[in-house]
């Protein structure tokens, strides 16, 4: 039978090189969780075979439940019965099928029925369910919801919903948008309002809300009469009952099985999390960082499908008496397709390891703290990984997201007009990649995200450090090559905040960012290709590529290319 994590060779490869030593040491309390549970790992080689033996199960059901049922999803989609929100058939199934393995909590604490497992484990396991079938990681993916109640809400509350969580009894939703109040979250209207007696209440509207029917709903509520900005904001967890009305779902180009719901909260009873006027400024973020986490797995998955769809039919279809795949000019698009596949993923796995990082040291910070121990030291790391986990992530979800794009893109055009009929998955693929560089924030937002640190440059004791680096063979010139590009990108970001000008460093922001992200991967895939002949074709490939891009995005930078911004109004109107 197929299995989408032990036949993905890529994927493989990156588990095996995996270093969570020390996360995995924090997350099981230095292995004293096995003292309460007897199912726990005794030590990290125990973990990795636990984590592998889940992923193998989820690459199963992926290949073998989800995937054979993703196009009745598409046509059929999540539609109305009797005023209340229907999942697709294939939905029910798989949903069902995941909650019998146990694997709807998937970083939730045992204590609340969850496998306690690391950030990194999940995202493999949302980059499968998603290569299946991508809408349905919008509701398998969005454990993030209850992993923000596990952070800020109080004991009552992680009794009451984790739980449900876990089990799969329970579907959520993270209820953020409004019409008028789409990426500027400070623009939130929806009222948040105590009765006589300290009850919250829910009041107004919400749109596009992603699961939005979901049983258990996290809510941005404007709690602070007469405010007007993110300050007078803060977090609500709610039920989804019969105050919350679902006024319609969505009739969307993709991501059929994933409904997009406007919801109108009708005095609905609600808890606070954690503090007043913080729900924007600490909870959201947080929030939105760990969804942007998983819709840049999400991108992988569907641009791993669209490659596998695309080498398949290559190899299938005959033209001038051979198979295009023999072609150069289609099996040079294969090859690009594959190098971004490898080096989006290795991004990938960077990103969720200093997230995972992040996290586990702002726990043992507590942990100390409440011992009554010295914590100074694994503070200042803490604060130093959620630097880069800090640019790595919106770095990411810009990167993955564009090219799950691409990759959909030159998928179909391989299949030439067959693609573009509804018999074949690539044009569901392409749709559904659609979407990914839109939601949880568009490709523009994460390069605003991302900017500060680039700007200050918080990689750069990273980058002197592979620069000394000798490495073998032939993989020495590629090296000398990133040389080449840190040069390049230093001097644009000169050339940039030498002119002191906001707007200027605005509009160069994505190339800047980019150039960044073309020495961050290239190091990564030097690393690789030091363990593995294959990778030294796809760190060739990558940064000969990288070379040639960075030139030219330091070109737009100093020759002023988008200086006819300044002149917008005369151009387009």
């Amino acid at each position: 039978m197929a299995n989408f994590f032990t036949e993905n060779k890529d994927l493989l490869f990156q588990f095996d090189r995996l270093h969570l030593e020390e996360i995995v040491s924090i997350l099981e309390d230095d292995y004293r969780e096995a003292e309460t549970y007897n199912y726990a790992p005794k030590d990290y080689q125990d973990a990795l075979d636990n984590y592998r033996k889940v992923l193998e199960i989820v690459g199963d059901l992926s290949a073998n439940i989800i995937a054979p049922t993703a196009a009745e999803v598409d046509q059929e989609g999540a539609h109305f019965v009797d005023g209340k929100v229907e999942f697709a058939s294939g939905t029910k199934l798989a949903l069902e099928k995941l909650s019998q393995a146990e694997l709807m909590g998937f970083t939730l604490p045992r204590k609340y029925g969850g496998l306690n497992f690391p950030t990194t484990i999940y995202i493999m396991a949302i980059e499968m369910v998603s290569r299946a079938e991508a809408s349905l990681m919008n509701i398998f993916g969005l454990q993030d919801i209850a992993e923000t109640i596990r952070k800020f809400g109080n004991d009552e509350q992680k009794d009451e919903y984790l739980p449900q969580f876990s089990s799969g009894k329970a579907t959520g939703a993270m209820a953020l948008t409004e019409p008028d109040a789409g990426s500027d979250l400070q623009a939130v209207k929806l009222q948040a309002y105590q009765d006589e007696e300290g009850q919250w209440h829910l009041r107004g509207v919400k749109r596009f809300i992603t699961n939005g029917s979901g049983d258990i709903l996290l809510v941005l509520a404007r709690s602070e009469a007469g405010t007007k900005d993110g300050r007078g904001l803060s977090m609500f967890v709610c039920y989804g009952d019969d105050s919350v009305k679902v006024r319609r779902i969505e009739n969307k180009l993709g991501i059929h099985g994933s409904p997009t719901c406007e919801l109108q909260f009708n005095d609905t009873p609600a808890e606070l999390i954690g503090k007043r006027k913080f729900g924007l400024i600490k909870y959201v973020m947080d929030l939105m960082n760990g969804a942007r986490i998983g819709v840049s797995a999400q991108a992988l998955g569907i641009a791993q499908a669209a490659y596998e769809e695309a080498l398949e039919y290559a190899k299938a279809r005959e033209q001038f008496g051979r198979a295009i795949y023999n072609i150069p000019a289609v099996a040079n698009i294969l090859i690009e397709m594959r190098v971004k596949l490898e080096s989006d993923r290795s991004l990938m796995y960077a990103t969720s390891y200093w997230v995972d990082l992040r996290d586990r040291l702002e726990e043992k910070v507590q942990r100390l703290k409440e011992a009554g121990k010295d914590y100074s030291e694994t503070a200042a790391r803490q604060k130093h990984a959620s630097r880069i986990a800090g640019l790595l992530t919106p770095m990411t979800k810009y990167i993955l997201t564009e090219d799950a794009n691409k990759i959909a893109y030159d998928s179909l055009q391989i299949h030439g007009g067959t693609g573009y009929m509804k018999e074949f998955r690539i044009e569901r693929l392409v749709r559904d990649a659609r979407i990914t560089n839109i939601y949880e924030g568009t490709s523009q937002l994460q390069i605003v995200a991302a900017i500060g640190g680039v700007i200050n440059d918080i990689l750069a004791d990273h980058f002197e450090e592979k620069a000394k680096k000798i490495y073998k063979g032939n993989l020495q010139p590629l090296a000398d090559h990133l040389i080449h590009i840190r040069e390049i990108f230093l001097d644009s970001l000169k050339f940039v905040t030498d002119k002191n000008d906001k707007y200027f460093q605005d509009v160069a922001a994505k190339d800047l960012v980019e150039l960044y992200s073309y020495l961050y991967i290239g190091y990564l895939l030097l690393e690789e290709a030091e363990i593995d002949s294959h990778k030294v074709f796809i760190a060739n490939r990558y940064i000969l590529n990288a070379l040639a891009r960075a030139r030219k995005n330091a070109d737009e930078i100093k020759n002023e290319t988008f200086s006819d911004l300044l002149h917008a109004d005369e151009i387009l109107l």
